[in-house]
């Protein structure tokens, strides 16, 4: 497995952007970029995944323990972990009793966001390491496609949004209404603030990761769903249709593959 991360594009590159007002919602609107969701990214864990921490490339994006956004996401947590079995949990011995931890940092969350998933010998004690029977990889990702559902009814919020970022605040317009604003784009290196240019962060930035024939609005599609509700995603969808029809002025550096966008035609 590889150990340096793969080569990047450039931090700064022309986007294009869409934004919308949700059809089940005047006072939702989504702002969306465009040329990520565009993109051919795609997860590449241990099909050449170089992890996030130097030194441990069968991590993946593992490495660090997961923080909950708040109650919801730990009690559904909570509720899947209490699922899993030995067979698909190899740290079942040591997690059953323990799987969170407390962040020690001095401007910790408090409440839920004040928890994160343990970390054992240096990962997440729910990451199953190569050579487990069960498979190497999430213990709760396994466990959701054992059981037919999709992995973001199983993992924490953090986990399954990666690396799509969306971010919420309430905008007051000239005319004095307010409406809530959902920007949906690429979790890059400054996702993770200052220290995000030095971290082990390379995936969304490097041609090794857009090797998807499908855009990631299509890929993504259940994700986005559950991050702007499906009458958005819906008209998401068909504006991305649109574009990727008349042709990108600005794709994305990292994706040479051309992608093609499934059409979902009437019966």
């Amino acid at each position: 497995m590889p150990d340096a991360p793969p080569p990047e594009v450039d931090l700064d590159f022309a986007r294009e952007w869409v934004e919308f007002p949700d059809p089940a919602d005047p006072d939702h609107v989504v702002r969306a970029d465009l040329t990520w969701l565009s993109s051919a990214w795609t997860c590449i864990f241990g099909r050449g995944c170089a992890g996030v921490v130097e030194g441990r490339p069968d991590d993946g994006c593992c490495s660090h323990g997961a923080f909950f956004t708040d109650e919801d996401d730990l009690a559904r947590v909570t509720a899947a972990v209490a699922d899993l079995t030995d067979e698909q949990w190899q740290l079942a011995p040591v997690g059953r009793g323990a799987w969170t931890e407390e962040d020690d940092a001095d401007d910790a969350e408090e409440g839920a966001r004040s928890l994160r998933t343990r970390t054992v010998d240096g990962a997440c004690v729910f990451l199953n390491r190569p050579g487990f029977p069960g498979g190497s990889g999430c213990a709760l990702h396994r466990m959701a496609l054992d059981h037919d559902l999709h992995p973001l009814t199983t993992k924490p919020d953090v986990c399954w949004q990666l690396p799509v970022r969306r971010e919420q605040e309430h905008v007051d317009r000239p005319d004095g209404t307010r409406v809530l604003v959902d920007t949906v784009g690429e979790f890059d290196r400054r996702g993770w603030g200052p220290g995000g240019h030095d971290l082990h962060w390379w995936c969304t930035g490097a041609p090794a990761a857009h090797v998807s024939p499908e855009p990631l609005v299509e890929t993504y599609a259940a994700e986005l769903i559950a991050l702007v509700g499906a009458p958005a995603y819906a008209e998401l969808r068909r504006l991305t249709e649109l574009r990727l029809d008349q042709g990108l002025i600005a794709p994305h550096p990292a994706s040479p593959v051309p992608v093609q966008l499934h059409r979902r035609r009437p019966t």
